[in-house]
């Protein structure tokens, strides 16, 4: 339980600096003001998972991940880059991100639906403004960033690294 709870800060921590570099990116800007409500309003829920998560550890004494300085750089980065590509491009970031975190949480919530329902049912809450994150993005045009599958391909790759590193450091 320590690993997944440790997994899933080190997600939503990593999801709020994205989020947050994303609308720094765009506020401000002419004719941004559209998206970079969007990613406040994103990065608002994704700030209350994480919140969660504290009380969590905290609660059960697991020690969060020891490498969340450098998710908070490869985050921030992954965040103001993806924006200064663009408004499809910061979504193209958004959904590879919510695909793999919608797969990860699916798998949590069917591991741990018996022995702590209450756990799964928040679980499956988060999992759906992740979904709910993902299908707005490719409703504003994700696939259409210059490079999408490339981008695509390595924003899930390095979600999937991350989360593996996370388990365990």
């Amino acid at each position: 339980m320590g690993e997944m709870l440790r997994v899933d800060h080190a997600g939503e921590y990593a999801a709020v600096h994205i989020y947050r570099a994303q609308r720094a990116v765009f506020e401000g800007r002419k004719g941004r003001a559209s998206i970079a409500a969007d990613m406040a309003e994103m990065e608002s829920q994704e700030a209350a998972h994480l919140s969660r998560f504290e009380t969590l550890l905290a609660d059960r004494q697991v020690r969060p991940t020891a490498l969340t300085p450098l998710w908070r750089i490869a985050a921030t980065a992954l965040g103001a880059g993806t924006a200064l590509m663009g408004e499809k491009a910061a979504h193209a970031c958004t959904e590879a991100v919510e695909s793999v975190i919608e797969k990860h949480y699916a798998n949590q919530i069917a591991e741990v639906a018996d022995r702590d329902p209450a756990l799964a049912a928040e679980l499956k809450a988060f999992r759906d403004e992740e979904l709910a994150h993902h299908d707005h993005a490719v409703e504003h045009g994700s696939r259409e960033a210059p490079g999408y599958r490339l981008l695509s391909a390595v924003i899930g790759a390095g979600c999937k690294l991350a989360i593996k590193v996370s388990e365990k450091v």
